[in-house]
């Protein structure tokens, strides 16, 4: 998959990355919290999921490098606009328990 150069395809992974890192942080941020391993006392509202979703928008980084190393130029597009659609999310939802 990281040997092709399109736009499409760097969406795709822009996209699908993120949400699936983001389920698979929120699940063990639950399955911590339900096992009296963690917390939530004392955090902002919404700490745990603005932090699965920041890490999870982050975790673009490495199949950008990856595509960046390829000279894959379009991908990288991809994935860069992907992202950014992500943070004007993330911004958009979490913004009033930020500022």
């Amino acid at each position: 998959m990281f040997d092709k150069n399109s736009i499409p395809i760097g969406l795709a992974i822009g996209l699908v990355l993120p949400l699936a890192a983001f389920a698979l942080l929120y699940l063990a941020f639950q399955q911590l919290g339900s096992a009296g391993m963690a917390s939530s006392e004392g955090f902002s509202p919404m700490f745990r999921e603005r932090t699965a979703g920041i890490i999870a928008i982050c975790l673009n980084l490495i199949p950008l490098n990856r595509f960046m190393k390829r000279r894959a130029i379009n991908s990288m597009r991809g994935i860069v606009v992907a992202t950014v659609a992500l943070v004007a999310v993330w911004v958009v939802y979490f913004g009033r328990f930020i500022f």
